[in-house]
C-alpha cells in the first residue's frame, strides 16, 4: 500500500463508540471530586426515594379498616415520608449542581484544547478545510455534546442507582414478585441496544451534514458581495436546499430510530406491572401478602421501569453527544505541525543572509509546482518576484516563513537552516504585508503594535505617519484608542492596508517580504507609501511580489518566475536589454502589447 493510500485509509478512519467515551472519560477523571460526590448524592436521593413507597405500603397496612387506624402510627409513618421528601429534593439540586459544574468544565477544556491545537496545525489543514466546518466542530458540536452529557449525568446516575435500589427494596419485600419483574425487564435492554446500534450512524451523518452546512453559510456571508455581483443567489440557494433536504432526511431517520426506543421499553414496562398487579393481587388472596405491601410493590415496579424509559431517553442523546464529540476529538487528534527540534537555534536578530538551494516543493504529490530552485540574497538586498499567476511566487513566500515545509532541497538564513531555527524565532525576524488584509477585533493601537507592544507612543506617531495613517486615526472620535470590528469592516479596503502595513513598520523586523502590499492602494498614496518603504528596506534583506512592474524597478535583483522555475534574473535594465519575458511582461503593462 503507498504512502497517500494509508494517508487517506488514516483520514477516512472512524473511531468507535468506546473509544470516543475512553476520551470523554479521560476528561471527565480531572473532576473525580464532582463525579463521585454527584453518584453519592443519586444514590441518596433513590434510596429516599425509594424508602417513601415503603412507609407509603405501612401507612396503608395503618388503616386496617373502619374504627380501626393506627393514628400514632400513621403521624409516625407520614413524618418520616415529609423528611425523606424534603431529603430528597435537597440532594438532587446539589447533584444538578455538581453535574452542570462537571459538564461544563469538561467542554470548556474540550474547547480550550481544539482551539489551542488549531494554533499548531499545519497551513496544510486549514487550508484544506472551510472555516465554517472548522467552526461548527468547535462551536455547534461541542455545544450538542454538552447537552447530552448534561442530560447522561442527570439522569443516567439516578437512573441505574433506582433500578439496582428498587430491585434490592423489591427483594426486601417479595422475592417471589422481585424475580418475575427482573426476567421480564431484559427484554427493554435488548429493543433499547438494537434501536442505539442503529441510531448512532445516522447522528454522526447527522453532525458531518450540519458541518458542511455552517461551511456553507459561512462561506456564503464572507462572499456576499461577489455571490450578489455575478448573480448567483439562485446557485447558491440551490446547494443550500440540497444540504438541508439531506439534512432533514437524515435527521429524520436518526429520530425515528430514536423515538422508537421510548413506546418500545414503555410497552415492556406495561408488562411488568401487569405481572405485578396480577400475582400480588393472588398473593393477597392467599394471604401472603398484605394490600400496604402490594400497594408499595405496585409503586416500586412503576419506579423500577420508569428508569429504563428515561435511560433509553439518555441513550439517545448520548448517541448524538459522542458523534459530536467524535468530531470534536478527530480536530484535537490532527496530526500537528512537525516540532522544532530540540536544539533549534533562537536568534533574536538577523543580518538576512538567504539562501535557497535546489529546492523542490509541491502542494500535491504528483503534481510539481516548484522544481530545483536556487537563490543567493545578499544583506541588504531588494529582491523582487515577478511572474504570471500561479507560477509560485506566494508559495516562495510561505516557503520562506516555513508556513509549509519544503519537499527537497534546503532554505538557510544567515548560513543556518531553517528548519534547525523555531518557527517564533524565523517568523519574528520577517516582516510580512500581504494583499489579503486581516486585523482582530480590539483597539487600532493593539492592532498595529502586535509585533512590538512596547513601543513608545511618539515612535508608534512616527511610524504611523510615514504610512499615512495618522490623519485618518486621529479623526476617529477615540483616536488610536478606537475599537475595531472583526477585520476592520468599518474602514475601506485601503485603509486596512495602511494599517496592515503600519504593523509592520513597527515591529522592526530583520527582513521584509512585501507580497502585493500595496495593491489596494490609490497610485498618489502608493507613491508616497513606497517612499516609506524605501526607508524601511534600508539594510533589510526584502522579498517583493508584485504585478504592478513600477514599483520594483529599484529593486537589486528581479526573479522572474514560470511554471514554479527562474527562467530570468538580473535588475530591470538588464531584463529589458534582453527583451526576454520580462520584456514581454513590462510591455504588456505600458503600452498594452500582448504577450
Amino acid at each position: 500500500m503507498s504512502k497517500k493510500q494509508t494517508e487517506i485509509k488514516k483520514e477516512n478512519r472512524h473511531p468507535s463508540q468506546w473509544e470516543t467515551i475512553g476520551k470523554v472519560l479521560r476528561y471527565i477523571g480531572h473532576y473525580k471530586i464532582f463525579l463521585l460526590l454527584s453518584l453519592s448524592l443519586a444514590v441518596l436521593s433513590v434510596i429516599l426515594t425509594l424508602w417513601v413507597p415503603k412507609l407509603t405500603g405501612q401507612a396503608v397496612d395503618c388503616m386496617i379498616g373502619k374504627g380501626a387506624v393506627d393514628f400514632t402510627g400513621l403521624k409516625d409513618k407520614l413524618g418520616k415520608i415529609l423528611i425523606c421528601v424534603v431529603l430528597t429534593g435537597l440532594a438532587q439540586w446539589l447533584m444538578n449542581l455538581c453535574n452542570n459544574r462537571m459538564t461544563y468544565d469538561v467542554v470548556r477544556d474540550i474547547r480550550n484544547d481544539a482551539f489551542r491545537h488549531l494554533e499548531h496545525l499545519p497551513l496544510k489543514y486549514i487550508d484544506g478545510h472551510p472555516a465554517g466546518e472548522i467552526e461548527s466542530r468547535v462551536i455547534a458540536d461541542a455545544d450538542q455534546f454538552a447537552d447530552g452529557l448534561l442530560m447522561g449525568f442527570t439522569q443516567l446516575f439516578t437512573g441505574v442507582a433506582t433500578i439496582v435500589g428498587t430491585l434490592g427494596f423489591m427483594l426486601s419485600v417479595n422475592v417471589p414478585i422481585a424475580v418475575i419483574v427482573v426476567l421480564i425487564t431484559p427484554v427493554s435492554f435488548f429493543a433499547a441496544a438494537f434501536i442505539a446500534r442503529r441510531t448512532f450512524a445516522f447522528f454522526k451523518e447527522q453532525a458531518q451534514i450540519r458541518g458542511r452546512q455552517t461551511g456553507l453559510i459561512n462561506e456564503m456571508v464572507e462572499g456576499q458581495k461577489v455571490v450578489k455581483a455575478f448573480s448567483q443567489k439562485d446557485q447558491v440557494v440551490a446547494r443550500f436546499d440540497a444540504i438541508n433536504e439531506n439534512l432533514r432526511e437524515t435527521s429524520l431517520k436518526a429520530t425515528f430510530y430514536s423515538s422508537l426506543t421510548n413506546p418500545t421499553t414503555r410497552f415492556v414496562n406495561s408488562l411488568v406491572y401487569t405481572a405485578v398487579g396480577v400475582f400480588g393481587a393472588l398473593m393477597v388472596i392467599r394471604g401472603s401478602l398484605t394490600v400496604g405491601m402490594l400497594s408499595s410493590f405496585l409503586s416500586y415496579a412503576n419506579q423500577y421501569t420508569k428508569p429504563f424509559n428515561e435511560i433509553s431517553g439518555v441513550v439517545t442523546e448520548l448517541q448524538n453527544a459522542i458523534a459530536c464529540a467524535a468530531r470534536v476529538f478527530a480536530l484535537i487528534e490532527e496530526q500537528a505541525e512537525e516540532p522544532d527540534a530540540e536544539d533549534a537555534l533562537a536568534p533574536t536578530a538577523f543580518e538576512g543572509a538567504v539562501r535557497i538551494e535546489d529546492m523542490s516543493f509541491s502542494y500535491t504529490t504528483g503534481q510539481k509546482l516548484i522544481e530545483h530552485f536556487h537563490l543567493d540574497a545578499a544583506p541588504g538586498q531588494k529582491i523582487a518576484i515577478v511572474g504570471p499567476t500561479g507560477c509560485g511566487k506566494t508559495t516562495l513566500i510561505n516557503l520562506l516563513m516555513r508556513f509549509y515545509d519544503i519537499d527537497k532541497g534546503a532554505i538557510c538564513v544567515d548560513g543556518t537552516e531553517i528548519r534547525k531555527l523555531t518557527r517564533r524565532a524565523l517568523r519574528s525576524g520577517y516582516g510580512m504585508v500581504l494583499q489579503d488584509t486581516w486585523l482582530k477585533s480590539g483597539t487600532i493601537r493593539e492592532n498595529i503594535t502586535m509585533g512590538n507592544p512596547d513601543i513608545s507612543q511618539e515612535e508608534m506617531v512616527e511610524a504611523a505617519k510615514a504610512c499615512h495613517i495618522h490623519s485618518f486615526v486621529s479623526k476617529l472620535p477615540q483616536g488610536y484608542d478606537t475599537v475595531i470590528s472583526e477585520n476592520g469592516e468599518e474602514f475601506s479596503q485601503g485603509q486596512r492596508q495602511l494599517l496592515c502595513i503600519a504593523r509592520v513598520m513597527m515591529s522592526h523586523p530583520s527582513m521584509l517580504i512585501l507580497d502585493e502590499a500595496t495593491s489596494s492602494i490609490d497610485t498618489r498614496t502608493e507613491l508616497k507609501i513606497q517612499k516609506a518603504f524605501n526607508r524601511l528596506m534600508e539594510g533589510r534583506t526584502s522579498f517583493i511580489v508584485a504585478h504592478r512592474l513600477s514599483t520594483i524597478r529599484t529593486a537589486d535583483t528581479i526573479l522572474v518566475m514560470k511554471a514554479g522555475r527562474v527562467i530570468e534574473e538580473g535588475n530591470h535594465k538588464e531584463l529589458m536589454k534582453r527583451k526576454g519575458f520580462y520584456y514581454q511582461l513590462y510591455q504588456s503593462q505600458f503600452l498594452g502589447q500582448a504577450i
